[in-house]
């Protein structure tokens, strides 16, 4: 539930708009909290369409498929914050937005639970072959058999990125008797017995079921090809609930036909359709034992609630108290309001003179300062006034003017 009123703007000129079916509870979050001009769509748009959508639009909340360019930055004259409901930020130009003064947040721990549950089932499915059971018994084969089919208890579960959802799969898989081993470009504390391999090579060439957790980066793209599959175990597991670019389906397609990897779960895609009902396409369709799903790895009713409320509080504590803990652009500060002041926001580049500049012209104005909390990334410096009551209109223009400004914004 939304805390209790503080900000003294007219909170019905504020425009909310969610994209991609976001879950009611940010609605209803907002809606709550006071501000009735909260507009729902259930789609992703395209550039052009979100171009037309946000020239009014204060708060912006997306999911992965939404593409924030420069252009729709650019058109977006009002927006103060964007809200990834999702775990990922790589769909926003963080850089044009952090020139912006847009802070950008996300849940990166809501729906870790979900992707790591179903990696475990994906996992059992594949090897004990249930996929081409389930296909033979939906053909009117009866296949009972054991042949290939295999318990989790015993084998190795290999992670390759071993951050949230990494290292809670790591917990899950330790509890099912497998052993676990990982790999990170960064060193990581193991949890349990897990162990970490210094190289990807060592990592595929001793796991039997291999499942995928890293970002989406240069570094990152088609981190499994031709090259390193051939490392894998024979009759090895391949599972991918991380991003689309990450795996070199045409050759993991190879490897499957040859009989060389013994299944994969694949749950996203270099290309995914825009919505529900497109047609979808890859090479690894018909394959014997490969088990795909429309990137659905988070996608449960809790998923969406908690991240719903996650990125809702995020967005509110920004909007209200200019707290920006958790954003990606603009620099991390959280503060508690005061009683009797005035609350101001001022981004600005990162050059210097900009606060002293600020405190002359406050000091001209007879305004004294009651708090002043500054924090800079290497792009933008961003800092928060609470002032005495003596604050004026005048005042506020003349920080708009402060050189290097992006934003001044009065909560209350």
């Amino acid at each position: 539930m939304a805390e209790k009123k503080i900000t003294s703007y007219p909170k019905e000129k504020i425009n909310i708009l969610f994209l991609e079916n976001i879950s009611d509870v940010a609605v209803k979050f907002f809606n709550a909290a006071g501000y009735a001009t909260v507009k729902k769509i259930n789609g992703a748009l395209s550039e052009e369409e979100l171009i037309a959508a946000v020239k009014n639009v204060h708060l912006l909340g997306i999911r992965s498929k939404t593409q924030i360019t420069k252009k729709v930055l650019d058109a977006a004259e009002k927006l103060q914050a964007i809200g990834c409901f999702c775990i990922g930020t790589n769909q926003v130009d963080l850089k044009e937005a952090t020139n912006k003064g847009v802070a950008v947040f996300n849940a990166p721990y809501s729906n870790t639970r979900s992707v790591a549950e179903l990696v475990i089932g994906a996992s059992i499915m594949l090897i004990r072959r249930i996929v081409d059971k389930n296909r033979a018994a939906h053909e009117g084969i009866w296949n009972k058999d054991a042949s290939g089919s295999y318990e989790l208890r015993g084998k190795t579960l290999g992670i390759i990125g071993y951050g949230n959802i990494g290292s809670q799969l790591s917990v899950l898989a330790e509890g099912l008797g497998m052993k676990v081993i990982f790999y990170d470009v960064e060193t990581k504390l193991p949890l349990g017995n897990a162990e970490d391999r210094k190289t990807l090579k060592e990592l595929v060439s001793h796991a039997d079921i291999v499942t995928l957790h890293v970002p989406e980066l240069a570094s990152t793209k088609n981190l499994i090809n031709k090259g390193n599959l051939k490392y894998f175990k024979k009759g090895g597991i391949l599972i991918n609930y991380a991003r689309g670019e990450v795996v070199d389906l045409d050759a993991l397609a190879k490897s499957l036909k040859e009989g060389h990897l013994g299944g994969a779960a694949i749950d996203v895609f270099p290309w995914e359709p825009e919505k529900n009902g497109d047609k979808f396409t890859t090479p690894l369709q018909g394959l014997s034992n490969v088990l795909l799903t429309p990137h659905i790895g988070g996608s449960t009713q809790e998923a969406q609630q908690n991240i719903g409320e996650d990125v809702s509080n995020k967005l509110f504590n920004y909007l209200e108290k200019g707290a920006t803990y958790g954003s990606h652009t603009v620099p991390a500060l959280s503060l508690p309001p005061q009683e009797g002041t005035h609350r101001i926001l001022h981004i600005h580049n990162n050059v210097p003179g900009v606060l002293s500049e600020i405190n002359t012209q406050l000091s001209k104005h007879k305004i004294n300062i009651l708090g002043q909390y500054l924090k800079t990334n290497e792009a933008i410096g961003y800092v928060v006034l609470d002032v005495d009551k003596g604050l004026s209109k005048n005042a506020v223009e003349l920080l708009r003017k402060v050189k290097a400004t992006i934003k001044v914004r009065v909560l209350y």
